[in-house]
């Protein structure tokens, strides 16, 4: 009889239950938090394209190129201006563009690059380029050589295909002077060109978070 008189206590959950419920949890927060932060956060494509003789411009896109991967869940693709396919520039979701100054202006071959975008690529009439960030970065020999003209043509162009162009690094663009006191690219020139591919990058995640929603 004595027996039939202990307490019965609550069933106590094993260990492996237990386990195994942590770490069901674990993993829904997990994918929930991974969720949210690929929504906030959406991974975007920038095309960073140049023509350079001297190797002054291709030093300033390197600096572009690692402004731009600065930022979280950026893919930046490098390309001198006759290698960009059709894939590269429409699959970006932004393009900068740097030009030598030749005669206070781009130069052939970046002019080239930009009528191949209708010649070659056929971005007309759909406007096949709309809505993608743009930008510019120059380089020229002196002081007051044409640089802001070239940036601003390349802006134009831009324009003319319906891109929202942004500026960084400076009022138009990332800018160098190669010549007379300040031979080749300094600190200060190839900090300009890192913040303008930074300010593309945020620029560009923003315009393709509000285009998701």
């Amino acid at each position: 009889m004595a027996a039939l008189c202990t307490q019965h206590s609550s069933p106590t959950p094993s260990l492996s239950f237990i386990a195994i419920a942590l770490l069901l949890f674990t993993l829904s927060t997990g994918c929930a938090s991974r969720s949210w932060a690929d929504e906030a956060f959406p991974v975007v494509k920038i095309l960073v394209t140049y023509h350079s003789s001297s190797g002054n411009t291709e030093r300033m896109a390197e600096a572009v190129v690692e402004g731009a991967r600065s930022v979280p869940n950026t893919v930046v693709v490098l390309r001198r201006v006759n290698l960009v396919t059709a894939e590269d520039l429409f699959s970006s979701d932004a393009v900068i563009v740097g030009s030598p100054v030749y005669w206070s202006n781009m130069s052939g071959e970046v002019k080239t690059f930009f009528d191949n975008w209708q010649f070659k690529f056929g971005v007309f009439p759909e406007f096949k380029m709309k809505n993608k960030v743009g930008a510019a970065f120059a380089t020229g020999g002196q002081v007051s050589s044409g640089k802001e003209v070239t940036m601003l043509t390349i802006l134009a162009a831009m324009l003319g295909n319906q891109m929202i162009v942004v500026s960084g690094g400076g009022a138009f663009g990332a800018s160098a002077t190669t010549e007379g006191d300040s031979p080749g690219i300094d600190k200060n020139e190839l900090a300009d060109a890192r913040a303008l591919g930074q300010r593309v990058a945020d620029v560009a995640k923003l315009i393709s978070r509000a285009s998701a929603k």
